[in-house]
């Protein structure tokens, strides 16, 4: 039985967001995996008159295409691309679901303000341009236009009123220091869901980037066992 799994990166981000999960998934398994770059997403970002439409679409159409291939789909979706991972998890066969800092509430501002203080004092100190944080925020807040931005938020309230819908496993990772999305939304995306079997992994030092947070390796390892271990989908 051939498994497929299909990761969607967060909004404004790209496949790098994933890429540490993927490439621990990839040293483990046979599985085929999947990460697609949504329209106007990647390297360089070119959002102008794209829709929430869009980037559901484009998801939508990577899925079909797996689904085709293999025998079962799970799903690992990344802030934006966790509200995706549910849209498509309600239309579609998929196994089992794994949310990444999925922005169902967004832009938390107590712990943004921490990290900009942060940056602050390393700009202070001359270190600002080795900050992984700024590298990756700088050009974006430059890049973003806000008619997107409104589609960002426009695709979670489409979305909003299905959670309950959802019935598979799922599986949701959140960082407490998340800057962007505030780790009380897991507990609501958690309480919301209306899956049977669902678990909920907090990671006390992780910020946004969940993939690339301190401890990782351990909620990794927690995730694949999520995936692996035998339930009533699998």
């Amino acid at each position: 039985m051939k498994t497929g799994v299909l990761c969607i990166h967060g909004f404004t981000g790209g496949p790098y967001e994933v890429q540490p999960f993927v490439e621990f998934l990839q040293e483990r398994t046979d599985w085929k995996i999947i990460v697609p770059t949504l329209p106007g997403h990647g390297e360089t970002l070119e959002l102008q008159n794209l829709t929430a439409e869009n980037w559901l679409m484009a998801a939508e159409l990577a899925l079909r295409k797996l689904l085709k291939e293999v025998d079962k789909v799970y799903i690992v979706g990344f802030s934006m691309g966790g509200i995706i991972a549910m849209y498509l998890a309600i239309r579609y066969p998929i196994a089992k679901l794994i949310l990444l800092s999925a922005a169902a509430k967004y832009i938390y501002p107590t712990q943004l303000l921490q990290d900009i203080k942060e940056m602050a004092k390393e700009a202070v100190e001359g270190k600002l341009e080795d900050n992984i944080l700024y590298k990756r925020y700088s050009s974006k807040l430059k890049e973003t236009p806000i008619r997107a931005t409104l589609e960002f938020i426009r695709l979670v309230r489409i979305v909003e009123p299905y959670y309950s819908h959802i019935k598979i496993p799922v599986c949701l990772v959140q960082g407490k220091k998340d800057g962007i999305v505030p780790y009380t939304t897991a507990e609501f995306l958690f309480d919301q869901i209306g899956s049977e079997e669902k678990e909920l992994i907090f990671s006390e030092t992780g910020k946004h980037h969940i993939c690339y947070c301190e401890d990782c390796e351990d909620w990794f390892y927690r995730a694949l066992k999520f995936l692996t271990e035998k339930g009533v989908d699998n």
